[in-house]
């Protein structure tokens, strides 16, 4: 099927740090795995050629997508702003969105991301996905979904291959908590987002960056901001006097991605 959708760039996606399974493999085209199914999507202007059928459109990737938030209506208000270096980020990677990811395999993406850089990321998280070798949902031979709490065991993770170093405890020990908690996501699903972040804190592994990152991209809490290296470097340089969360009430984290980006592509 094909459609139309404005302010979408597959490579200003893929490469905003949000998500580690997105493979661009030539000029516009780009594989995605999310949800046990692999989306191939080619992009031409604000048109969009995906091999998937209306009903899985409906299903799946309309949502995840976030086709349901208005992108172009929060990039006039940053335009009427007056913050002009918000205005030139904005300007500069105005393709991105807040993907509505799967909450469990972000979670784990982002513990992973602890003083790690994105490449090392979509490394480990491949080799996990890999190793554990769990068929897609459509069979395909080329590419395995993400494992679930019970799909492995602590000694799984004792795999130097996976390049996971320190970090390795840390997930073993999320994911045997998660398989003794079965409700572990649905509750964190039904938390506002100061709930969330604070239980999301209590695990050893998880610091306010990571934490607030899961609220972002993984539970779709638009009002997170993350502030990692590049973000407080931002605020310090363009915000010495303080960075106004309530200006951008709504859509924080929209903002956060921007400037990440900005920041990432031009360093």
């Amino acid at each position: 099927m094909v459609i139309s959708i404005d302010n979408m760039d597959l490579r200003q996606i893929a490469d905003s740090g949000q998500c580690f399974r997105w493979n661009m493999k030539e000029e516009g085209l780009c594989e995605i795995i999310a949800y046990n199914r692999k989306l191939r999507i080619r992009q031409q202007g604000n048109n969009f050629d995906l091999d998937c059928d209306r009903g899985e459109w409906e299903e799946i990737w309309s949502s995840y997508l976030d086709t349901d938030t208005d992108y172009r209506g929060i990039g006039r208000k940053i335009e009427e702003s007056g913050d002009d270096y918000l205005k030139s980020a904005y300007r500069y990677g105005s393709g991105i969105r807040i993907l509505r990811q799967e909450l469990w395999e972000t979670l784990i993406s982002f513990i992973i991301s602890q003083n790690n850089n994105i490449k090392r990321i979509r490394g480990s998280i491949e080799a996990i996905c890999s190793k554990a070798a769990l068929p897609l949902r459509d069979g395909s031979k080329d590419g395995y979904r993400f494992p679930g709490p019970t799909d492995v065991d602590r000694e799984f993770f004792n795999d130097k291959e996976l390049g996971l170093g320190y970090r390795d405890g840390y997930l073993a020990d999320m994911f045997e908590y998660a398989a003794a908690h079965s409700g572990f996501e649905e509750s964190l699903k039904q938390m506002e987002n100061e709930e969330a972040f604070l239980k999301l804190l209590s695990f050893k592994g998880i610091g306010r960056k990571v934490a607030n990152c899961v609220c972002l991209f993984g539970l779709h809490h638009i009002d997170a901001f993350p502030i990692d290296t590049h973000i407080k470097q931002i605020l310090e340089k363009y915000y010495p006097h303080g960075f106004d969360l309530e200006r951008y009430k709504g859509y924080a984290g929209i903002v956060q991605q921007y400037m990440f980006y900005y920041k990432i592509k031009n360093s």
